[in-house]
């Protein structure tokens, strides 16, 4: 695992049925933050140290705009395959990487996250795992919930994260 600094990233906001959507691009196209938001500042602290670029230019996303783009018009699988690039300890890249697998529409619990995570008694770890997630929408942290089915928390507010999960909900 390098510690080397990425050059330059791309970032843009989308607006989005919920709000500005912000993503942070890598040179090679992987999402290092993302969130709804228009701020930088809420985005960059939340990118590992050795993934932080010396360089954020406003450009185009390419193909992570149009995932963007898509999946709030409702093609909630256009996110499922954008590259991602996020650094911690083994156990929570291990949880992000599950987290990617939970279809949209299917949310799980915590206790189920744990366990799809392969820790079943880790469900603090599980939970902070979503809560330390840079790469919201494409790290589908949205589609965690409380074992009552209520929503628990999200970075991103509430009212977000009940449209999202609104949003997947089978029609």
């Amino acid at each position: 695992m390098s510690t080397a600094m990425i050059n330059t990233a791309t970032w843009s906001t989308h607006d989005t049925p919920i709000g500005p959507f912000t993503a942070v691009v890598d040179a090679d196209g992987a999402v290092l933050a993302s969130g709804w938001t228009a701020s930088l500042d809420e985005l960059m602290p939340q990118v590992h140290l050795s993934l932080r670029p010396a360089e954020l230019v406003e450009g185009d996303l390419g193909a992570v705009g149009t995932a963007i783009t898509r999946y709030h018009d409702g093609d909630l699988s256009a996110v499922d395959d954008v590259p991602v690039r996020q650094r911690s300890g083994a156990f929570l890249e291990h949880a992000w990487d599950v987290l990617r697998t939970v279809p949209a529409g299917a949310p799980v619990t915590y206790t189920e996250y744990a366990a799809k995570a392969g820790r079943p008694a880790a469900v603090r770890a599980a939970a902070s795992a979503c809560a330390r997630n840079a790469a919201a929408l494409f790290v589908p942290c949205h589609r965690v919930l409380r074992t009552d089915g209520t929503l628990g928390g999200f970075r991103w507010g509430l009212p977000a994260k009940r449209w999202l999960i609104a949003h997947e909900s089978p029609r």
